[in-house]
């Protein structure tokens, strides 16, 4: 029989079959949140374009308080909007407020806790050097100056540097279709009735989230039995739909009621992979129909949820451009128990976290792990990751894990 494909191995051959970014398009910047930048973006203006206080007080000449107290002339005000439009000379302030243009002739600001103010005389209780409380011109950035990179996503601090630089609108990347297909005769939707003999369907909803999250548009092709012709008109409209990728959940195993591999094949499936050594997830599989990418995730649902962060959102993100698509997202723990050797296939174990501000984590594996167990799922806090023939491991080794309660991107 042949070898199963190592996880790293199956993500490499994933990516590099993406035939690369979607294509650009530019929005308003008031509807780009969550969306992924198409270009570099640099600075259409300098921010602050003008030296600016840091502080309510008084804008000074720092050799006019060089003997305290000192008495200043007040000659007028600089607020954020109404900027004071002379100049500073010796024995003179002006009074100004944060974020106000410094009159030209000014060095330093004055806090208006140190000042005193009697009319038109400002007595100066304390010394204050020169560039105290000032904010020079371009101190957060300059015109032309590159500050987001192709790739990013928009989130909120994103978007406030982007409007602050200038942008109206900003070049993003479309959001990539993702066609969820999921299968098989024992499956209803939420609210449905069901039989003696069927089941909810959730695969979909997880995947379509999935999507959602990581920047995708989902179609939802339903629920298609388990019959060739049903499976192959679902393909149809996947196509029809212009879809990037197409998720398939359940049916790509070897049984006789497992026929998406099949109906793929009629279509002209180009296939990558199929059977990947981790746990759970195995019957994994990859091809290409056409320009649509085809991803074949278990029916299990922990295997399809876990098998979606794995290689779908990765995918979604080179979709987008994204450079950190394939970026390795664990991070280091300790274990909480003894584990056992492991065997030849990469476990990704539902777990538990206690964690405390100056340690690392420490991950408690669940005791129940069966891939149908979306209860287990569902209270878990991250995926232990358990390499293939990983030797027994004692309670404080260290070990890695894929958090479930972080942003995918």
């Amino acid at each position: 029989m042949k070898a199963l494909l190592p996880v790293a191995e199956a993500l490499d051959r994933i990516l590099a079959a993406i035939p690369g970014p979607v294509e650009a398009e530019d929005i308003p910047i008031a509807l780009a949140a969550g969306r992924t930048l198409a270009a570099d973006l640099a600075a259409t203006r300098t921010q602050p374009p003008f030296p600016a206080s840091a502080m309510d007080g008084y804008a000074v000449r720092a050799a006019d308080l060089a003997t305290i107290p000192a008495r200043l002339r007040l000659i007028g005000t600089s607020a954020a909007g109404h900027g004071f439009s002379g100049t500073l000379g010796p024995g003179e302030t002006v009074r100004i407020f944060t974020g106000a243009p410094v009159p030209a002739g000014a060095d330093a600001i004055l806090i208006q806790e140190n000042a005193e103010a009697d009319g038109e005389t400002v007595t100066a209780r304390e010394p204050v050097a020169a560039g105290r409380f000032l904010r020079r011109a371009g101190l957060d950035f300059g015109e032309g100056e590159t500050l987001l990179r192709a790739g990013d996503t928009l989130d909120a601090r994103r978007l406030a540097l982007a409007a602050s630089a200038g942008h109206a609108t900003l070049p993003v990347r479309r959001k990539p279709r993702i066609a969820v297909l999921a299968t098989g005769d024992e499956l209803v939707r939420p609210g449905e009735p069901a039989a003696w003999d069927q089941i909810v369907a959730s695969n979909g909803l997880a995947l379509s989230a999935l999507s959602l999250e990581a920047g995708a548009e989902p179609i939802d092709l339903g629920i298609v039995p388990d019959d060739l012709e049903s499976l192959r008109g679902a393909i149809g409209r996947a196509r029809t739909a212009g879809a990037d990728l197409l998720v398939t959940l359940g049916g790509a195993s070897v049984g006789d009621h497992d026929l998406v591999q099949a109906a793929l094949g009629a279509e002209g499936l180009e296939l990558g992979f199929w059977r990947v050594a981790l746990r759970p997830g195995k019957p994994l599989m990859h091809g290409r129909l056409g320009p649509m990418t085809v991803i074949g995730l278990p029916g299990n649902p922990v295997s399809s949820i876990v098998c979606g962060l794995l290689f779908v959102v990765p995918a979604i993100r080179a979709l987008l451009g994204d450079p950190r698509a394939g970026e390795d997202r664990s991070e280091p723990a300790l274990l909480g128990r003894d584990m056992p050797e492991n065997d030849g296939r990469q476990d990704y174990l539902r777990t538990r976290l206690d964690t405390a501000p100056d340690r690392l984590p420490v991950a408690h594996p669940e005791t129940r792990q069966d891939s149908s167990m979306l209860s287990v799922l569902g209270t878990s806090e991250a995926l232990l990751i358990r390499p293939p023939h990983a030797p027994p491991a004692k309670a404080g080794d260290p070990c890695r894990i894929i958090r479930l309660d972080r942003r995918i991107v």
